[in-house]
């Protein structure tokens, strides 16, 4: 008997072995690793953004302005951990995901439900940045005026409440945007339009910059700001073909298209800013390449080269049209979000319902211009519609909400005196040390 259980026993330890063997050969080691290389790519995007901005602002916000998309790589990953990736991915509802995976229980190194070639957490850590960089792209609509405590909190309940869901209803199991047929590959609708149109919600709560009109606010480092774009740009590559989830065929496409667009857009930006101003700028070809990279996103795994570069070509023309339209409606979207990242983003999900091929990606439709007809266009137009709205009425409410526990602006003097010191207590440039 004694022996018989020792069979037994070796059997059993035998078939565990070989199912861990089956679970490993599941998993793609080049797959695994090109994720989690985009991964990192996607996160350096972040402190990139803060460099963007930060040259863009006066010289007295600068370290104000970076702490905004620092910090959202602590606050933000750490929730995402916590709720929002289980809020987002888990369960099989239409508008939101369950908590069943709260604090990543469950959540393994084996494959998980999203995508069987890599380990599901390096799937939850992918989609993890993504998390990070949406609500770190709405600061720049409050550039130089948001107090710190407010806007920790408002970011906090933002990415729980508005990105999580937006991300279930698009990529999660059983999403009603993805269940009925709204193509978005990389987030143009669950990163740029979500957070594009908050931006426009948080600069009508908070109104414009004292002195705006009648004090100089032009940015203080444009050295600064390329930089921040050749990061973005860099990132990108992470952004949209690590979307793939593999290391193929359709990640080297994403990845052409992502910088075929972006070139277009950078040159275009320069092209109407010289038919309108009769001359390009640095920061203009800086903002075309990155209205570029957002027009992209969401056609990047659908298109291909030759429509990527109208995509890009026209983005310009459609952001840098919504920037003197800003002017005339009169809000102050400090650094352009809405008209890069709204309009940007919903330029880009509607091209993909004109230029989205089977050919490129048998996952997704054919659109307009490729023999789809309007089906995939009017599915895309639901998707920008819906997102655009719950965005903006969810922002405005949590707006309301964070108002009452803490006032949204900075006071005049402390706006005058600069945020660095007045919510951070130090210099971005202390040229008295030097």
């Amino acid at each position: 008997m004694v022996k018989a259980g020792r069979i037994l026993a070796a059997g059993g330890l035998f078939l565990l072995a070989m199912g861990a063997a089956r679970a490993e050969q599941d998993i793609d080691t080049g797959d695994t690793a090109w994720v989690l290389i985009s991964a990192a790519l996607v996160m350096l995007m972040t402190p990139g953004l803060g460099l963007f901005y930060a040259g863009m602002v006066r010289a007295k916000n600068v370290l104000g302005t970076l702490m905004h998309s620092f910090t959202m790589v602590a606050l933000v990953g750490v929730a995402w951990v916590l709720w929002g990736y289980s809020l987002a991915f888990g369960g099989d509802g239409a508008l939101i995901g369950s908590l069943e995976w709260i604090g990543l229980r469950g959540v393994t190194g084996d494959p998980g439900p999203y995508a069987d070639n890599i380990p599901h957490l390096a799937f939850m850590t992918f989609q993890g940045m993504f998390a990070i960089i949406t609500p770190a792209l709405i600061s720049g609509a409050f550039a130089e005026r948001m107090r710190f405590g407010a806007f920790l909190l408002f970011m906090l309940l933002w990415s729980t409440f508005v990105y999580s869901p937006i991300c279930h209803w698009v990529w999660g199991s059983g999403g009603w945007l993805g269940g009925l047929g709204a193509l978005d590959f990389a987030g143009g609708t669950v990163v740029h339009i979500s957070s594009g149109i908050a931006a426009l919600a948080c600069a009508l709560m908070l109104g414009r910059r004292k002195h705006l009109g009648s004090e100089e606010m032009a940015p203080h480092n444009l050295t600064m700001t390329i930089i921040g774009t050749a990061l973005l740009w860099f990132g990108w590559f992470g952004f949209n073909a690590g979307s793939a989830l593999a290391a193929d065929g359709l990640a080297a496409s994403a990845f052409v298209v992502t910088n075929t667009a972006a070139a277009s857009a950078a040159l275009s930006w320069m092209l109407v800013e010289t038919l309108h101003r009769r001359r390009s700028t640095a920061l203009g070809a800086a903002s075309g390449a990155v209205a570029g990279l957002v027009a992209i996103t969401p056609a990047a795994g659908f298109v291909g080269p030759v429509s990527a570069v109208v995509i890009g070509f026209v983005v310009s023309f459609l952001s840098y049209g919504a920037i003197l339209l800003k002017g005339r409606l009169g809000y102050d979207d400090a650094l352009d979000v809405v008209a890069v990242h709204f309009v940007g983003g919903a330029w880009g999900a509607l091209a993909t319902g004109l230029f989205a091929s089977l050919a490129i990606n048998d996952g997704g439709a054919n659109g307009l211009f490729f023999g789809g007809g309007l089906a995939l266009l009017g599915r895309q137009f639901v998707g920008v519609a819906a997102t655009a709205a719950f965005s903006l009425i969810a922002s405005l409410i949590i707006l309301l909400l964070v108002r009452v526990f803490i006032p949204l602006r900075v006071t005049d003097e402390d706006e005058t005196i600069g945020l660095d010191l007045s919510q951070h207590g130090e210099m971005g440039y202390n040229l008295e040390a030097v």
